[in-house]
């Protein structure tokens, strides 16, 4: 058995490959514009004839044309392994370095839980809103958003970062799982993407306000909270840009601003870095 490994410095991929004799190399590529970071993602291709892809003994799908996307967790360890192996049982194993970032530290003047709900009562009403939004992050689409660079869904400064621990009148809590951008109350909000609405909130949650959640395609969703009014309904087809919603204050939220989580799976990971525009000053 011959192994070869390639990186071509200066191109916007790094190519892996593996040989069997005559047999077709096994091949990776990496594109440019991800991020190997906490919170991170990368997206790339595997050569044809590739029977599947893992990323740390899970199955990563990928496309006709061979292209895939994969993310970090906000918690992810210094490494990961992706793993692809050919028809013909060759296989490659790229060993992926994750960056890890310091998070920060936010006091939030709220309670953890909102006013006049008993501890019961909510958890059996948190328990209902959490079993609707886990089956909606089940549903599979198609979509196709997941190839294409993401835009901002709105206009105004970055009020709450990704991946920062929050304080609520000084109990620690959950850390912040989204982007806050404070864009003004029935300020319209736009898909960062293209997708399909899997989720809009016909009812305010208790946490999330009015919830609309797209799927983008490949295990990669975004989750818009707090809106005032959603412009879209639950199977609708939106293209990157449409607008979708308005930004408001339902649910736990302190005035006016747009929450825009996303998940790869059950990773979360951080919205800023999808942006092109300001990916290079995030993780400082």
């Amino acid at each position: 058995m011959i192994g070869r490994r390639e990186f071509i410095a200066g191109s916007s991929a790094t190519l892996a490959t593996l040989s069997l004799g005559n047999s077709p190399p096994v091949r990776v590529a990496i594109d440019a514009g991800g991020k190997s970071t906490q919170g991170g993602w990368l997206r790339g291709r595997v050569s044809p004839g590739t029977r599947s892809l893992m990323l740390d003994d899970k199955p990563v799908a990928f496309a006709a044309d061979g292209k895939f996307v994969i993310a970090f967790d906000r918690d992810a360890g210094p490494a990961a392994q992706l793993v692809a192996i050919h028809t013909n049982g060759s296989s490659f194993a790229m060993q992926l370095s994750i960056s890890p970032r310091a998070w920060k530290i936010e006091h939030i003047n709220a309670a953890r839980r909102p006013g006049g709900i008993t501890d019961e009562n909510y958890a059996r009403l948190r328990k209902a809103e959490l079993a609707r939004i886990s089956a909606a992050r089940k549903i599979e689409t198609g979509a196709q958003g997941w190839r294409q660079d993401f835009i901002r869904p709105a206009p105004g400064r970055f009020s709450g970062r990704f991946g920062s621990q929050r304080v609520y009148r000084g109990q620690p809590g959950a850390y912040h799982s989204g982007l806050d951008i404070a864009g003004g109350a029935n300020t319209p909000f736009v898909a960062p993407a293209d997708g399909v609405v899997i989720l809009a909130a016909d009812a305010p949650f208790s946490l999330e306000g009015n919830l609309l959640m797209i799927d983008h395609g490949m295990g990669l969703n975004s989750a818009f909270l707090h809106s005032s009014q959603l412009l879209v309904k639950e199977g609708d087809a939106v293209i990157r840009g449409q607008q979708i919603g308005r930004i408001g204050s339902t649910g736990r939220a302190t005035g006016p601003h747009l929450h825009w989580s996303m998940k790869w799976r059950e990773n979360r990971i951080d919205p800023i870095l999808m942006l092109p525009d300001v990916v290079a000053t995030a993780t400082r």
